[in-house]
């Protein structure tokens, strides 16, 4: 039962709840920036670079093999896929990542600055009130001048 109430305690603190909201929300903003760079920014780049779509680049290090057949149709070899070392794939997550870290960078310093502006300035801390010995002399002094 203890741990049951610690459990709902730690759950409900604001900071589990925050981080909750922020990893759905973080996702869901992914999705968006993972559309914008694929849909968006590759296309163009891919136009500049002569047409290439990124996730196609690779290097084929040993060629697909067909099946090999005897004259009465029996199969002797079985076919092989080719192994590639799909280098395009790794360059477009690349770009996405870089593409998305910004944006939330970009996102977060917008957040900080919103709430820099939200926050009043602090008050300006009042002037001491004068000690005697200093309204004394004060007093001495004005005396000083009208004479």
């Amino acid at each position: 039962m203890k741990l049951l109430t610690e459990f709902k305690e730690f759950a409900m603190r604001g900071n589990v709840v925050d981080m909750a909201v922020g990893v759905i929300i973080g996702g869901a903003f992914g999705k968006i920036v993972s559309s914008f760079v694929a849909d968006i920014i590759m296309p163009p780049i891919g136009l500049l670079v002569g047409g290439v779509n990124f996730t196609d680049l690779k290097w084929e290090m040993k060629a697909a093999a067909p099946a090999v057949t005897d004259e009465a149709g029996n199969v002797i070899t079985e076919a092989t896929e080719a192994v590639t070392l799909n280098y395009g794939n790794f360059l477009q997550v690349t770009f996405d990542f870089i593409i998305v870290a910004f944006c939330i960078f970009m996102f977060i310093k917008l957040l900080s600055n919103m709430k820099k502006k939200e926050e009043p300035a602090p008050a300006a801390p009042a002037e001491p009130e004068p000690t005697k010995e200093e309204v004394l002399l004060t007093e001495i002094r004005d005396l000083l001048k009208n004479k």
